[in-house]
C-alpha cells in the first residue's frame, strides 16, 4: 500500500519544517495539498507517493552530504510533480511548480535558482555541476539497487506507466535506457550511494535487460 498524504515522511509537519529551513515563516497556502494531488495521479504506477517516500528516505540517510540540503530536499518534493508519459517538458514544469511555490513564500532568488537547477538535473542528462545535484540523482537512481523484489515490482510498474506504448517500441526505447545505465563508468556519483547500492544496480539492471529480448525487425 503507498502511504497516505498524511503520513509521507511525517506529512505536513515535514512540509511546514522544511520551509522554515528555506528561511520562510509558512509554507505557500495549499502547495503541500497540491503537489500531493500530482504525486496521486491515477496513471502513475512508479512515479508515486511511495517513489518521493523513498526518496526522502534515502536523503535523511545522506542529508549529511548536501550543501544546501533544504534545498535539496524540497527539489525530491517537486521533481516528478509533474509526470506525463511521453513528454520531455516534465522537469521544466515540474520546476516552474517549485519556483512558484518558493517565490510566493519569499525565498531568496539564489535559492529558487538553484533548486530550479536541481530539478532540471533529474532529466539524467550530462554531469551534474555540484555536489548537490550530483546527490540528488543518486537518490533518484537508488531504486535501480533495491533488494530484487522491489527492482522488479519497479520494472513492472515503469511498463504499466507506458502501456499504450506498442510492446516492440518498448522493448527498444527500455533496452536504450537500461544500456545507458549499465554503461556509464559511475551509475553512483558519490561514495555514500555507490558502496551501498552500485554492485545490486548492476545486478538488476543486467537482469531486467536480459528479460527485454529484442523484437524482431527492430533495433535492441
Amino acid at each position: 500500500m503507498q502511504p497516505t498524504i498524511t503520513t509521507i515522511a511525517q506529512g505536513p509537519e515535514r512540509w511546514a519544517a522544511l520551509w522554515r529551513a528555506l528561511g520562510a515563516a509558512h509554507p505557500p497556502p495549499g502547495a503541500f495539498e497540491a503537489l500531493m494531488q500530482h504525486w496521486r495521479e491515477p496513471h502513475r504506477r512508479y512515479h508515486t507517493v511511495e517513489h518521493l517516500q523513498e526518496c526522502l528516505s534515502a536523503f535523511d540517510e545522506a542529508a549529511e552530504l548536501a550543501a544546501q540540503p533544504g534545498e535539496v530536499e524540497l527539489a525530491i518534493w517537486y521533481h516528478d510533480a509533474v509526470y506525463e508519459i511521453g513528454v520531455d517538458t516534465n522537469e521544466l514544469k515540474s520546476a516552474y511548480l517549485a519556483e512558484r511555490a518558493m517565490t510566493t513564500a519569499g525565498c531568496a532568488r539564489e535559492a529558487i535558482g538553484r533548486v530550479r537547477s536541481l530539478i532540471l538535473a533529474t532529466r539524467h542528462r550530462g554531469r551534474p555541476e555540484t555536489t548537490d545535484e550530483a546527490l540528488l540523482l543518486d537518490i533518484d537512481l537508488a531504486i535501480l539497487g533495491s533488494a530484487t523484489a522491489r527492482f522488479d515490482r519497479f520494472d513492472a510498474d515503469i511498463r504499466e506507466e507506458y502501456h499504450a506504448i506498442p510492446w516492440s517500441k518498448y522493448v527498444a526505447g527500455r533496452r536504450q535506457v537500461l544500456r545507458g545505465f549499465l554503461e556509464r563508468p559511475r551509475l553512483y556519483l558519490t561514495g555514500h550511494f555507490h558502496d551501498r547500492l552500485a554492485a545490486a544496480a548492476h545486478t538488476n539492471l543486467s537482469r531486467a535487460l536480459k528479460r527485454l529480448q529484442p523484437v524482431r525487425g527492430l533495433a535492441g
